[in-house]
């Protein structure tokens, strides 16, 4: 979930271009901080700066993106797993899982 979190991010920062934008409550400026934990075969545990943005992203607003997410070699099931492995009980909502 983190993995497609992150890959969320990135989509969305570079739609919007701008830095110092705010994306789903995710400054765009931070959004690569979860892509280690979005891609690759095996991918490392998100790191704790990664949790720490992942706690207070709106992830209603993130799962408007899950589809564009694979474009940029992010797994959105592992983006939307990221509050799991990050341990908290955030509600993912149905259509991101």
């Amino acid at each position: 979930m983190v993995y497609c979190l992150v890959a969320i991010f990135v989509v969305i920062a570079m739609v919007e271009g701008a830095k110092g934008a705010t994306i789903c409550n995710i400054p765009s400026s931070r959004l690569n901080l979860c892509r280690p934990a979005v891609t690759g075969r095996y991918p490392p545990p998100p790191t704790k700066q990664c949790c720490l943005l992942i706690k207070h992203a709106d992830l209603n607003c993130l799962c408007n993106f899950k589809d564009a997410l694979p474009a940029f070699n992010i797994n959105p099931s592992r983006a939307f797993a990221l509050p799991k492995k990050c341990k908290y009980n955030l509600h993912i909502p149905p259509k991101c899982r």
